[in-house]
């Protein structure tokens, strides 16, 4: 299955590359998006948490309204991660279910990210919501510790899909080789059993292969950086895609 977002198609060619922002200023976000074209990304995710004031009512739309504006024509992915998993600004489930239902009401951002693990009735309204707005839907999983087995990364997936998500995410960490190689097999796993695009990604340098081998194992897209990384493992976006076309023109 494929998901087209604007020009964008997920689940087909080489992964499509995003590129996380982690601003702490709306000034330095607008900036920063300004400087990014489709010839180094193909979406750009705004990682609201990195900003202290975005709790304030209707200071996140009015930021994303700008945002949007200014990242033209690439599509906008909203993320505000949990410092639970791997978040920069504490929050309490209650605000992050509120703040995330703002910005998705707004109809402004293309996708959004919501956590699978942020509360299962919470969940299936976040997308319920976003779906009556049009926006696309990343259900999302992230382990800074360790790489779960192989059957329990496929089962978090499968998960995804049976709440509803347009596209499914897990993020996992490796403490050896063998651990990058378990999150590729259930990659592979997922792209053969489940209808809905997926993105795995193993993260430090020790799961870098992971963000270039999408194509081959069923990974849609990867995240790269055009400046700071919004975790550990994210390579240079222009070096990213030359090793992804690489690949490509190679299959």
């Amino acid at each position: 299955m494929t998901i087209r977002i604007k020009d964008m198609v997920l689940g087909e060619g080489r992964p499509k590359i995003c590129i996380p922002l982690v601003n702490t200023t709306p000034q330095a976000l607008l900036e920063t998006a300004g400087r990014l074209s489709p010839d180094l990304c193909d979406l750009i995710e705004w990682r609201a948490d990195w900003m202290e004031d975005i709790l304030r009512p209707g200071y996140a739309e009015e930021i994303a309204e700008k945002l949007k504006k200014e990242a033209e024509p690439l599509p906008l992915l909203f993320t505000f991660r949990t410092s639970k998993e791997g978040g920069h600004l504490p929050a309490s489930l209650q605000d992050y279910h509120k703040l995330t239902a703002a910005v998705i009401s707004s109809g402004i951002p293309d996708l959004a990210d919501i956590e699978l693990f942020s509360g299962t009735r919470e969940v299936k309204e976040l997308i319920r919501l976003a779906h009556d707005q049009g926006v696309k839907t990343i259900l999302s999983s992230h382990d800074f510790s360790a790489t779960p087995s192989g059957n329990e990364i496929l089962a978090r997936l499968k998960q995804m899909e049976e709440s509803g998500a347009d596209i499914a995410k897990i993020a996992v960490t490796p403490q050896s080789p063998r651990d990058v190689l378990t999150l590729l097999e259930a990659t592979l796993q997922a792209k053969e059993q489940l209808s809905c695009p997926v993105i795995t990604m193993s993260m430090k340098g020790l799961g870098m292969p992971s963000r270039f081998t999408g194509e081959i194992f069923g990974s849609c897209l990867t995240f790269g950086t055009a400046g700071q990384a919004s975790a550990p493992g994210q390579a240079d976006a222009g070096e990213l895609k030359a090793i992804l076309e690489l690949i490509h023109n190679s299959l």
